[in-house]
């Protein structure tokens, strides 16, 4: 893997020297991600998207986002989760992707005490309907309390079932919907302030249209696919695009892993 523009000069625009030494063609390791991809200093919460993407736009392969991944890839985002310190997904996501409780990685327990974090970042789960399997490890195993975000109007009996099961409730909407930005608000207030949302395209869609979303870690996969899969994004658009500023960019086989950040995330 290789660095095409420096890591820490976020204005530049062109190949330059790295001081750093990070610019040769090996793999990396995961500190040096980490201290590529380490979350700003900031105050206020700071939520990340991390999404692959085909050449040709696609967000899947069969449904699945493995199929466009790679090695690389999942380096980078068992170092993005290794950095967070809850990870949102979308309760679709986490049945396709078959989702599992982020486990403790020894590689980043370090950093992790010593930014007072827990031992692994909790997961919370976005769904309105709370139409959830509450038997799955996700819910009866995880290191760390998985948290379900809903409306206020979600059924009953499901609230009442993911508490039994041992997952924290978040009431982040009126009605049933979620409201994408007191989504936000209501985890940066349990002390869940470093963000990584991993989708699905609806949910990621829903950040953006909410304005909410600081910063777009995404591989660009060498690979076409055709056929009608979901781009990254979905749901309702913006009125006008927003401009989003490139912090980073590596590669390594023709994979593309740009980092970009909204011109007036803080």
């Amino acid at each position: 893997m290789r660095s095409l523009f420096p890591v820490t000069d976020l204005t530049t625009t062109a190949a330059a020297p790295d001081p750093s030494g990070l610019l040769t063609d090996r793999e990396w390791s995961l500190d040096e991600l980490a201290d590529a991809y380490a979350y700003p200093a900031a105050g206020h919460p700071w939520l990340r998207a991390n999404m692959v993407s085909t050449l040709d736009g696609a967000a899947q392969h069969d449904g699945r986002s493995q199929g466009i991944s790679c090695a690389a890839d999942m380096r980078i985002f068992g170092t993005l989760r290794g950095l967070a310190d809850v990870v949102i997904a979308g309760a679709e996501t986490v049945r396709l992707e078959g989702y599992r409780p982020a486990r403790a990685r020894e590689a980043f327990a370090g950093r992790r005490a010593a930014a007072g974090q827990g031992p692994a970042p909790a997961v919370a789960v976005v769904s309105g309907s709370l139409d959830l399997d509450f038997s799955l490890p996700l819910f009866t195993e995880p290191l760390v309390p998985t948290l379900v975000v809903t409306g206020a109007g979600a059924p009953a009996d499901r609230i009442a079932a993911a508490r039994k099961a041992g997952a924290e409730v978040v009431i982040a909407g009126e009605g049933a919907r979620v409201d994408p930005a007191r989504a936000v608000r209501e985890l940066a207030d349990r002390g869940l302030r470093r963000q990584l949302t991993e989708g699905g395209p609806r949910l990621l869609g829903q950040f953006v249209a909410a304005g909410v979303l600081d910063e777009l870690c995404l591989t660009l996969s060498p690979m076409l696919t055709a056929g009608d899969a979901q781009r990254i994004a979905g749901g309702p658009g913006v009125t006008v695009p927003e401009r989003f500023t490139l912090a980073s960019l590596l590669e390594e086989d023709g994979f593309l892993f740009g980092r970009y950040r909204r011109r007036d995330a803080r």
